[in-house]
């Protein structure tokens, strides 16, 4: 075999690994949480014989071990299990709500990562000046900011004292592109504020590598156009650690979307996770967990073989 195709398969048994390391640990933190489903669903004023058979009925009584490989077999196969709560398949759960956060997230990416790129590369190329420490002092001040603090502010300026945009975010609102932008328009602005920032440091520390490296010195002794310098010689160069930071950053929009769907009431899959935690719902935690651990290690899977195939010296590495 070929060295490329070794490296990608050795990078996919890697990140299957990091999965399944990621399954104990999310069981065993889940395992651990004060009271359970049946205390949730019972309340306080239930008996421990009441409790019992109705764990009993759950399946709660089962020893760890067991539950774990039983929970694992499901996941694997494409059956998770059934809510402790709903009884409603987890699976059908999560299918309701997972188009509602691809579609949050997809909007943030679109308009989130050219603008990074763009404002990276505008401070790298005029590193130094004043546009570069423009840049740099609002993405460290966006960084510096927590999400939910922006999104406050959001609700408090753009919702209370204006009154363009409803606080809340519904996707049955969505009938017209007016009603569409209504709805997405401060979730997507809280999450650009933060992943917009992340992207173009690194994107701006990338690429100002490479503009200073011998070969980009060369090309300008020999009259080569800065435009073509960036785009034909710096930029292929800078790919792999672009590509990495764009990945983290996006999959950034699979978690960190928490608590904004939380904070504007987004019907999602972060939104239906926290329901699950404060009901005490257990298969639905651990299963949206997962699909949010599996979605940031698909990312960097990516990130990291577009960085493999864009740089010769790793491609060619034995």
């Amino acid at each position: 075999m070929s060295p490329l195709p070794r490296m990608l398969l050795q990078r996919l048994g890697l990140s299957l690994l990091s999965l399944l390391l990621v399954s104990m640990v999310v069981f065993l933190i889940t395992a651990v949480l004060p009271g359970d489903a049946a205390e949730e669903l019972l309340g306080q004023d239930a008996t421990p014989e009441t409790l019992a058979a109705l764990r009993l009925q759950m399946g709660l009584d089962q020893p760890l071990v067991l539950r774990y490989l039983h929970w694992l077999g499901g996941l694997v196969t494409g059956n998770p299990g059934r809510s402790l709560v709903s009884d409603a398949s987890v699976m059908e759960l999560i299918g309701n709500r997972l188009p509602n956060s691809l579609l949050l997230a997809a909007i943030t990416a679109a308009i989130a990562v050219p603008l990074a790129l763009l404002l990276g590369t505008l401070a790298a190329v005029f590193r130094g000046g004043w546009l570069d420490r423009l840049l740099n002092s609002g993405a460290v001040a966006l960084v510096s900011v927590p999400e939910f603090l922006i999104a406050t502010i959001a609700v408090l300026v753009l919702a209370v004292q204006l009154g363009w945009l409803p606080a809340l975010s519904y996707a049955s609102d969505i009938d017209s592109l007016s009603g569409a932008a209504r709805v997405f328009v401060m979730p997507v602005l809280t999450l650009c504020c933060v992943t917009v920032a992340q992207m173009m440091r690194m994107t701006r520390a990338a690429l100002a590598d490479q503009l200073d490296a011998p070969y980009v010195e060369m090309a300008r002794l020999k009259g080569v156009p800065p435009v073509r310098i960036v785009l034909q010689h710096a930029m292929p160069n800078a790919i792999g650690p672009i590509a990495n930071a764009v990945a983290l950053s996006t999959s950034y929009l699979l978690g960190g979307v928490i608590i904004v769907e939380t904070i504007f009431h987004y019907p999602g899959v972060a939104k239906l996770m926290v329901d699950g935690v404060s009901q005490r719902d257990i298969p639905l935690v651990q299963t949206c967990t997962m699909i949010f651990c599996a979605g940031y290690l698909l990312l960097v899977l990516m990130a990291d073989m577009i960085g493999v195939l864009a740089n010769p010296r790793l491609r060619s590495a034995r």
